[in-house]
């Protein structure tokens, strides 16, 4: 038996597709942002743990998000004990 190789980068090991999964990069509709403080955040990962579309990415000493998958729910924020992510309007950051 040959040993498939994952069709996309955000297959999970779990996956015995043999075609591209659906690929929900919907950070575009997103009215709020996360923005993480690196000098807060103590790397718990408590962020990435309870983060609905796991788009929580590990950084050397800081987690953030993918914002190409970041839905803008906030419980990323709800959930760090440090208060190192808060959440601004999107519009913010259009340029």
């Amino acid at each position: 038996m040959a040993i498939k190789k994952f069709s996309s980068k955000y297959e999970a090991a779990w996956s015995d597709a043999d075609q591209l999964l659906l690929c929900l990069d919907t950070g575009t509709w997103r009215t709020k942002r996360p923005v993480v403080d690196k000098e807060k955040c103590t790397y718990c990962g408590l962020c990435a743990i309870y983060c609905p579309p796991q788009c929580m990415i590990t950084r050397k000493d800081f987690f953030e998000p993918n914002l190409n998958f970041c839905k803008g729910c906030g419980i990323c924020a709800k959930e760090c004990p440090r208060a190192a992510i808060i959440m601004l309007p999107e519009g913010d950051f259009t340029s």
